[in-house]
């Protein structure tokens, strides 16, 4: 059921009920008001969503109201009630603020689907709005570093997702901060007080990985000499977060599925169910499809890890984040290396700025700290970067000197695209997601660059 309060204004009683009535059997809770100040009055003392008002009222008319209720609450979404014949005046109430109008006699239909759009609308806007205050201040969020657009999504979903108890599977290149991001959501999930606990599967022996997870009893194999608990246990009550999910063996899959369905766990070597209440976050740089089609990940786990699914870009398109993290990375190791470095050359960020990074964000962060150690000045310059870099710098801008700026652009959206197409394995959808456009603009733009 739905916990959404709407109010609904009308100075007609028959209306007023009939509105509050059907909303109230929809699940809505429903405050109601027979005029545009008792209207107010109840907005100032309660936290209202969604406000169905009646344009024509004596003493104060819905354009009054709306006005107001702005005021008192900027993110409550209005609903204009009018009459034929007055149309136009519904239409000026859109133009100053309320996000639709409804005309009398009402369909209930309609009304249905214009106050669904109207709270998806608001929650998406609180949502929003939340995510900018934890933004704040550099645009850090639970030590993520971002300013670029393309990490909007990301960041929204994190924000959407984390209040629920969904399992989510985070993807995205090695280096992209995809444990960062699965802290973030526990950070601000109900249940932070509890434990956040990591497992990399990736860095584990196979045989281990069962044991690791679910803990094993004494004598359950050889050199298991005490009772030990898994992480599913150390997470009780918090969250577990699985990295490269995919790494898992067939047979310890099976197990991951029944505690995913039954919530309850057994140890290697024992045969007591033991409850567990655990949040799921996975990440995985890998295209798990193609695993569930080659039959090495089980599809029903692979649905039930997938949830909720979050894909994180890698830093070459998110460039806009190149320069705040080279200024975070920057201070942390001249502070550590008790070194008086406090800017980076032109020529450098220029540098770096062209470069791909094919290990995202901890392969800038290398850099920049292998930077700080090898300058001998109070700035880093081009010559204290690698040589790679300095050899992209200089082939990129003899290419920028013989090309013109469409030229430079197409170019560069090509080997974008083709990285993108790469990086999906040649499924548009997903390469569509990467670039952050539409499938059908990539399709386009496939044809127009001669990709088969």
């Amino acid at each position: 059921m739905a916990e959404e309060t709407i109010l609904v204004i009308d100075d007609e009683a028959a209306q007023r009920e009939a509105l509050a009535g059907h909303l109230r059997k929809q699940g809505y809770e429903v405050l109601i008001a027979d005029n545009g100040r008792s209207g107010l009055d109840i907005l100032q003392q309660n936290l209202v969503d969604l406000i169905l008002t009646d344009l024509r009222m004596p003493d104060m008319d819905g354009m009054e109201v709306l006005k107001g209720a702005r005021q008192l609450n900027p993110e409550v979404e209005v609903v204009i009630i009018t009459a034929y014949g007055t149309v136009g005046g519904a239409v000026e109430a859109i133009q100053g603020g309320a996000c639709h109008y409804l005309e009398k006699p009402i369909d209930l239909d309609e009304l249905d689907a214009v106050v669904s759009r109207a709270l998806e609308r608001h929650h998406l806007v609180s949502e929003n709005r939340m995510l900018k205050a934890q933004l704040k201040e550099g645009a850090r969020f639970e030590g993520i570093i971002s300013v670029d657009p393309a990490m909007e999504e990301a960041l929204n979903v994190v924000a959407r997702a984390a209040p629920s108890r969904a399992s989510v599977l985070i993807r995205g290149e090695s280096g992209t901060g995809k444990e960062l991001i699965a802290r973030a959501i526990h950070s601000a999930s109900p249940r932070a007080a509890c434990p956040f606990v990591a497992i990399n599967c990736a860095a584990l022996n196979e045989n281990l990985i069962e044991s690791e997870l679910f803990g094993h009893e004494k004598g359950a194999f050889t050199g298991a000499d005490a009772q030990r608990q898994g992480r599913f246990e150390q997470a009780d009550g918090g969250t577990l977060f699985i990295d490269e999910v995919a790494e898992i063996p067939a047979e310890v899959q099976a197990k991951l599925l029944r505690v995913l369905q039954e919530r309850t766990i057994e140890r290697v070597g024992g045969n007591a169910s033991i409850e567990v209440d655990v949040r799921l976050v996975s990440a995985t740089h890998q295209q798990v499809e193609d695993l569930v089609q080659a039959g090495r990940f089980r599809e029903d786990l692979f649905y039930r890890l997938n949830v909720v699914t979050l894909v994180l870009p890698p830093l070459r398109q998110r460039r806009q984040d190149i320069p705040v993290l080279v200024d975070f990375f920057l201070e942390r190791y001249s502070a550590e290396n008790s070194k008086g470095i406090d800017e980076v050359s032109r020529e450098a960020m220029e540098a770096l700025m062209r470069y791909d990074y094919p290990g995202n964000v901890r392969e800038l962060q290398n850099l920049v700290e292998r930077a700080v150690v090898m300058t001998r000045g109070s700035a880093v310059t081009r010559a204290d970067l690698p040589a790679e870099l300095q050899e992209s710098s200089a082939r990129k801008v003899e290419l920028s000197a013989s090309a013109t700026l469409p030229e430079q652009v197409e170019a560069l959206e090509r080997q974008a695209i083709e990285q993108a197409m790469t990086a999906a394995s040649g499924v548009q959808s997903r390469a569509a997601e990467l670039l952050g456009i539409t499938e059908r603009n990539l399709r386009y733009k496939l044809k127009k660059y001669g990709f088969k």
